[in-house]
C-alpha cells in the first residue's frame, strides 16, 4: 500500500523466446496486461516506456513472479503444441469501449485452430457493418497471441494484416493448422 492506503500498481515484465521471436509479456496485479511482438533491445524499451506513461509506475523486470511464471509457461506450452487455450488473468485496461468489447468476443468465441472473418465478428458483437472497426480493434489489441487477433481474417480468404507481421500470423496460423506450415 502506498501514503494513501491504496493499492500501488505494480507492473512486473519478462522476454521469453518462442517461434515467432521474442514476446514482451507484462502483468498488473489484475492479470496479463501486455504482449509485445519482436521484442528486441529497442522494442522492449519502448514498449516499456509507453507502459509506464499508461498505468503511471515503472514496469519491473520480473519473470519469476507467480503470474509471469505462469504466463511464460502456457506461452511455451502454446509454441511446443501442448495448449490450445491461455488460462490466465487478463487486465483489460489498456483498451476501452468497442475495442475491448470485440476483443473479449474474439477471445471467447474463437477457439484454436479456427478463423472468423472481420465483418463476422462486428455482427457477433451487434455491429455488423463494422467490419473495418474490428479490424482497427486488432491493431489495437494489446494482448496479441493470448487474445488471438491472428485468428481473423478477410471474408474472401485472404489472411488480413497483422501488427506482428504478416509472416508472423502465416506461423501462428500455420501452428494452430489452419495453413501449412511454410517451406523456408
Amino acid at each position: 500500500m502506498d501514503s494513501h492506503g491504496q493499492n500501488e500498481q505494480r507492473v512486473v515484465w519478462a522476454v521469453v523466446g518462442t517461434g515467432i521471436g521474442p514476446l514482451l509479456l507484462a502483468a498488473t496485479r489484475e492479470g496479463l496486461v501486455n504482449v509485445v511482438f519482436h521484442a528486441t533491445e529497442a522494442v522492449r524499451d519502448r514498449a516499456l516506456k509507453q507502459l509506464a506513461s499508461r498505468l503511471g509506475t515503472e514496469p519491473v523486470e520480473e519473470p519469476g513472479s507467480p503470474l509471469l511464471a505462469e504466463a511464460i509457461r502456457q506461452v511455451e506450452a502454446y509454441f511446443a503444441g501442448g495448449r490450445r487455450d491461455f488460462e490466465l488473468p487478463l487486465d483489460w485496461s489498456l483498451i476501452s469501449g468497442f475495442n475491448r468489447e470485440v476483443l473479449r468476443e474474439l477471445a471467447a468465441g474463437v477457439p484454436y485452430g479456427s478463423v472468423v472473418g472481420y465483418g463476422d465478428l462486428a455482427g457477433r458483437v451487434g455491429q455488423p457493418g463494422a467490419a473495418q472497426a474490428v479490424g482497427a480493434a486488432m491493431g489495437a489489441n494489446p494482448l496479441p497471441v493470448v487474445v488471438p487477433c491472428h485468428r481473423v481474417v478477410e471474408r474472401d480468404g485472404g489472411i488480413g494484416g497483422f501488427g506482428g507481421g504478416l509472416e508472423t500470423k502465416r506461423k501462428l496460423l500455420a501452428l494452430e493448422g489452419v495453413l501449412p506450415e511454410p517451406l523456408f
